[in-house]
């Protein structure tokens, strides 16, 4: 409608000569005039097509009539909070919390190489860049997307993230014999450290680690190690050495990442793989992962045992040491009991 002095008081009157009583209105800016969404509990008899014929008679344009429910007559900011404490929870219906947010028909999940932000379609799709490696793209038939819509759903994904991104900041555990060990993200810089945990690692828990015969961790290797590709790293720490190492690398289609353990023989059987087994289960659920995969040498069951105590969901470990651990709706760290 025109964005004049009158004009929403009209559409009232005419909706009180009809019968329908205004339950909720939205009013949205866009640009020569306004766009308002009105919530109303029509007369009993009353067709969209008398109701479409109301508003237009009143000089206004109906984009379109949808059936409502009761979330329509929440405040949509108390919504939107509602909605990103549910995708905060579980990091697997941002599509779908998207999609309450902005009352869209359909919000998949694509590849950011597949996205095509330029698409707009008249504005009734929207792209969202969740990460690396992929966006939410939103469609809605019956409107176009405005500005102060979009900004919402931007500013909701910001929160997410930041809240994603905080799960992963450092922690405290404490072992089985009462040592307080730090739990955090591993960087460049701790090259040095690293390198010596593998250096006071026996050959055998290289060997449970690689799979391969090593006495140290080759230099060029480090840095791999420490930022993998697209994954993160979890260095376990007391004073200032590091003590253990874990990975988290996510697979192609994002649902399964891969875990690794490292710990250095001293300090195992003493909660450290656990502690780094649980809080990497929280970092892989607040990344979206929905299972992890370890790989250990046939016949060993020391992986299995250390998710289980992390509060894990593993299966049986297959005949080639392939295991597999199912994410907990809720992942949250767990104090260690022993690893």
């Amino acid at each position: 409608m025109d964005d004049r002095p009158g004009m929403l008081a009209r559409i009232a009157i005419r909706m009180a000569d009809l019968e329908c009583n205004i339950l909720g209105l939205t009013v949205l800016p866009v640009p020569g005039g306004v766009l308002d969404e009105v919530v109303i509990r029509p007369a009993t008899g009353l067709t969209k097509d008398q109701l479409v014929r109301a508003i237009r008679d009143e000089g206004c344009e109906c984009s379109a009539i949808a059936d409502g429910d009761i979330r329509e007559l929440v405040d949509a900011s108390a919504a939107t909070l509602a909605s990103a404490g549910r995708a905060i929870e579980d990091p697997s219906r941002y599509a779908e919390v998207l999609r309450e947010v902005l009352s869209a028909d359909l919000v998949t999940v694509v590849p950011l190489t597949e996205a095509n932000p330029g698409r707009t379609e008249s504005g009734h799709r929207a792209v969202f860049t969740v990460d690396s490696d992929r966006a939410l793209v939103a469609r809605r038939r019956w409107a176009p997307f405005v500005q102060l819509e979009l900004t919402r759903a931007e500013a909701l994904l910001g929160l997410l993230d930041s809240a994603r991104a905080n799960v992963a900041g450092p922690a405290v555990a404490a072992c089985a014999d009462g040592t307080a060990i730090v739990l955090r993200q591993g960087m460049p810089g701790d090259a040095e450290a690293v390198s010596a945990l593998h250096g006071r690692c026996s050959m055998e828990t290289l060997f449970q680690r690689y799979h391969t015969g090593m006495r140290s961790m080759p230099r060029r290797w480090l840095h791999r190690l420490l930022v993998p590709p697209r994954g993160i790293s979890l260095l376990a720490i007391c004073g200032r050495e590091v003590v253990g190492l874990g990975q988290l690398i996510p697979g192609a289609s994002g649902e399964i990442a891969e875990i690794s353990l490292l710990v250095q023989d001293e300090w195992q059987r003493n909660g450290v793989g656990t502690a780094l087994m649980a809080r990497l289960g929280v970092i892989a659920a607040a990344r979206g992962h929905r299972r992890l995969m370890a790989v250990s040498l046939p016949g060993r069951d020391s992986v299995y045992r250390t998710a289980i105590r992390a509060g894990l969901v593993p299966e049986p470990p297959e005949e080639e040491g392939l295991l597999r651990i199912s994410l907990p709706e809720r992942a949250a760290p767990r104090v260690p009991d022993r690893s």
